[in-house]
């Protein structure tokens, strides 16, 4: 990180020298991500084919929000026999995968969307809600900021923050004395979604995927992982999933899922045609799984392989999975719904030029490139 930003300051690095720059940055992308899968699946095992309720029970629930599977797994330990349900939010819904935690009874589901839409779910949720990351939405009134607790990176004013002690634990017994005492979730949703399709569950169907593939069954699979916002732009993602080919497969990750993880698209061949492999850093999977069927298929080139990469970005987050994609040699990534305001003119070009970064347009012409490529 030292070395990068004091290349930074050098002003006489020259474009290929700075694109090297970038494609180092990737590699540290994807190291750092092989290193949290590792890390998370040696600890709660390798993510499984698992279906979710998204409806809610009669018991009074903690909410978790965030993405720090340690936290879930001590809120669970602690919640045992204690009546309270336990339920994830936006980008926790992967704790279901895993077999270490969803062994847990009263992890009973995932309750709500994306990020953005936690004024008015926390607001229906009617218990204690425990951040335990990033993207925290300013309460707009009082309403239920004196059930929202915080804890590692993420902090708001006036909610309670929770530490760990100097062994790591976290005494979340303050959470769980108010669930006792707050109603059950009020439901705004029923039924499943399915998911654990990470790099271990996928390639366990390598054959079963291989030979779709090779049939003709499947023709195209679309990377569409990233992030979820507000923006009324963002509905492109809903229309785009809605107007695929019956004969597409859909690989997300992060929560740019929740656009259409909900969507009646089918299966091909017992193949749901929404694989989702997780949180944000596990795009990954995603990754692997391409490197895996480039194998397979005995081909030289990610690129000749038969998948096209819609990517929404947000943040940072995001923005490090595409140097990552990068890195490992994947081109003609579509960015959206607009390009980063950070991308001058002159960068703009340069990427498009060496890595045929575009943006979106429309559905319609959007699809007709895709498929033609």
């Amino acid at each position: 990180m030292q070395e990068t930003l004091a290349k930074l300051l050098d002003d006489s690095l020259n474009v290929d020298e700075l694109i090297t720059l970038t494609l180092e940055t990737g590699k540290v992308g994807v190291d750092g991500m092989a290193l949290l899968d590792t890390a998370n699946t040696t600890t709660y095992g390798n993510p499984e084919i698992t279906k979710v309720n998204i409806g809610v029970g009669k018991n009074p629930g903690i909410l978790v929000s965030g993405h720090d599977l340690k936290d879930i797994e001590q809120l669970l330990i602690q919640t045992q026999g204690t009546g309270i349900d336990v339920y994830t939010h936006s980008e926790m819904l992967p704790a279901h995968y895993y077999p270490n935690l969803k062994k847990y009874k009263h992890l009973v589901g995932n309750y709500g969307n994306a990020w953005w839409k936690q004024r008015e779910e926390f607001e229906s949720f009617n218990g204690p809600i425990l951040m335990t990351t990033n993207c925290i939405v300013p309460p707009k009134n009082e309403s239920y900021k004196s059930r929202m607790y915080t804890t590692g990176a993420a902090g708001f004013e006036g909610c309670v923050h929770i530490e760990a002690d100097k062994n790591g634990v976290k005494d979340f017994s303050v959470i769980i004395e108010q669930a006792k005492k707050c109603k059950a979730p009020t439901e705004i949703e029923s039924g499943e979604i399915i998911g654990g399709f990470a790099h271990a569950q996928v390639l366990a169907l390598a054959d079963q995927v291989v030979e779709a593939v090779k049939t003709g069954a499947i023709k195209k699979f679309f990377v569409m992982a990233g992030c979820d916002g507000r923006a009324k732009s963002r509905n492109y993602y809903t229309d785009f999933a809605k107007a695929l080919p019956k004969d597409t497969i859909i690989l997300t990750a992060g929560c740019a899922k929740y656009k259409y993880n909900k969507l009646d698209l089918g299966d091909i061949n017992g193949i749901p045609r929404v694989l989702d492999a997780g949180q944000c850093n596990d795009s990954y999977s995603l990754a692997l799984i391409a490197l895996k069927l480039k194998e397979v298929f005995e081909l030289e080139d990610i690129n000749e392989l038969p998948i096209a990469f819609n990517i929404a970005w947000y943040e940072q987050k995001a923005v490090i999975v595409l140097l990552s994609l990068l890195y490992l040699g994947v081109k003609n990534i579509h960015l959206g719904p607009t390009l980063p305001a950070f991308l001058s003119t002159n960068v703009a070009k340069v990427l498009v030029e060496n890595f045929g970064i575009a943006g979106i347009t429309n559905v319609e012409n959007d699809l007709k490139i895709f498929m033609e490529q």
